[in-house]
């Protein structure tokens, strides 16, 4: 820990974010999918007008591990975030299998995100089918889009913070003219009943036609009821998800020990009232059963004459996805750095360009990789990985959480999670009863990938590490 701690402080990194970077950092990457498709296409499938209760319950939920994060990021502010926790808590196996896991997170999560980032632009400006879109052989939009994030990710964390600023103000604006116009299209009957009667998936009179997400680990999927808000829930938490990149800003962020927790929690809730706003909104304007899953939003606004909004929503769509992009870029880059800091990368790696002070050669590297599966690879092969990463990592921070108040209860802690480790025990189950909702061959993958870290693991990375190099006996000087 102590290590950890004087590697934070004395780190190669460039101290140049403020509390209001790591807001529109978290804002950036949360608000993008979940409210521009996600909360149309839950309210359809799962949960009818109660879709906004669902993002309620998403919230609490991440809320929960958003408090543990809040507590380990301002206690141990460096690089890595849950991957650094393990690290001090439970391990160097623990720290390699959750890193491992981060950067399957955010490297098919930024991949999604460009896949679909190119489909809305084909749909914006009428581009060709064949290098936009999911119908393209080869995705040359989603490519070109992640090339031209990087080289702003590589030149400095100031220039990534100022961009994803930007793109943060124009799809809140956008997202409050939803529901500053939508308002007035709000009709008592498209939100009654609230919770529609429960119906058995795939069943008679079902919607659901091609479940979001299919059942998995012998738990029986439904749609609508109370039970429907539920695994609505389950899913659209995935939307809040976006708040642990802020962790791995610690070395970056001028004040970290107070601006960590300020963004990390101003981030989600500024994100949740959002959510709930626009899927009032949403289920509001037009009956459930008639939204369109693909631009929800926008044919909502069609459907009232509101044409020029629906064109601003796919403007902020557009600009939406642009901040996710460039925050998992930049996430990618810390956790890999701190990894190769260790020895458990190479590390190369592990180093900050001498001029920008940015890890720039791990963030390149994971960036060929994401533009090739962005390239080749469908939007429904990669999706589902995403989720199970976030929510394994999440489940470690809250173990983490208790097991370093028990290891260093002398430890500076800016910030307590308050009941603990009740508080962190009921964020791990939750965590843990959402991954159940995932399907089995996203189990079976998630396993595959783990096995293949664990070889690379012990391969290279338990020979290399900082721990394996302090432990080898010193020379025998007589020899």
């Amino acid at each position: 820990m102590d290590d950890i701690l004087a590697r934070g402080e004395n780190g190669t990194l460039k101290r140049r974010l403020r509390g209001r970077d790591l807001i529109g950092f978290g804002v950036g990457i949360i608000i993008g999918t979940g409210i521009f498709t996600l909360a149309g296409v839950e309210a359809k499938t799962h949960a009818g007008p109660a879709v906004t209760l669902s993002f309620v319950i998403g919230a609490v939920v991440a809320a929960l591990a958003a408090l543990c994060y809040a507590e380990l990021a301002s206690s141990v502010p460096t690089a890595g975030s849950a991957y650094t926790y393990a690290f001090a808590t439970l391990g160097e196996v623990f720290a390699w299998i959750i890193g491992w896991d981060l950067l399957l997170e955010f490297a098919l999560g930024a991949a999604v995100v460009s896949r679909g980032w190119s489909g809305y632009l084909a749909n914006l400006f009428g581009l060709p089918s064949q290098w936009f879109g999911e119908d393209a052989t080869v995705n040359v939009g989603a490519v070109v889009i992640i090339a031209v994030l990087t080289v702003v990710a590589v030149t400095g964390i100031k220039e990534s913070a100022w961009l994803t600023n930007v793109l943060v103000v124009v799809k809140v604006a956008v997202c409050v003219l939803i529901v500053a116009v939508g308002v007035f299209f709000i009709k008592g009957a498209n939100l009654t009943p609230f919770i529609p009667p429960a119906q058995s998936s795939g069943g008679e009179g079902s919607v659901l036609k091609q479940p979001v997400v299919q059942a998995g680990l012998g738990l029986e999927q439904s749609v609508y009821g109370f039970a429907g808000v539920v695994s609505a829930a389950a899913i659209v938490f995935f939307a809040y998800t976006g708040f642990e990149a802020l962790a791995n800003l610690g070395e970056e962020t001028r004040n970290p020990r107070k601006d960590l927790r300020v963004g990390i929690l101003g981030a989600l809730g500024i994100c949740a009232v959002l959510y709930v706003a626009v899927s009032i909104v949403l289920t509001g304007m037009i009956p459930f059963t008639d939204i369109d899953t693909g631009a929800p939003l926008a044919s909502a606004f069609d459907s009232v004459g509101m044409h020029w909004v629906g064109a601003l929503i796919s403007i902020g769509a557009v600009t939406g996805l642009t901040s996710v992009m460039m925050v998992e870029l930049v996430t990618i880059g810390r956790i890999g750095f701190a990894m190769g800091r260790d020895g458990l990368l190479p590390k190369a790696l592990g180093t900050a360009h001498p001029r920008w002070g940015t890890p720039h050669l791990m963030t390149i590297g994971g960036a060929v990789v994401i533009a090739l599966l962005a390239a080749f690879v469908p939007i429904s092969e990669l999706s589902d990985m995403v989720s199970i990463g976030a929510l394994s990592a999440m489940i470690i921070v809250a173990v983490a959480v208790p097991v370093l108040r028990k290891k260093r209860p002398e430890l500076k802690r800016p910030f307590t999670v308050p009941f603990s480790p009740v508080v962190p025990i009921i964020a791990a189950l939750a965590c843990f009863y959402l991954m159940l909702n995932l399907d089995v061959l996203t189990w079976i993958r998630f396993a595959v990938w783990l096995a293949l870290g664990l070889v690379i693991y012990f391969a290279y990375g338990r020979r290399h590490s900082r721990l394996a190099v302090t432990k080898e006996p010193a020379a025998d000087p007589s020899s």
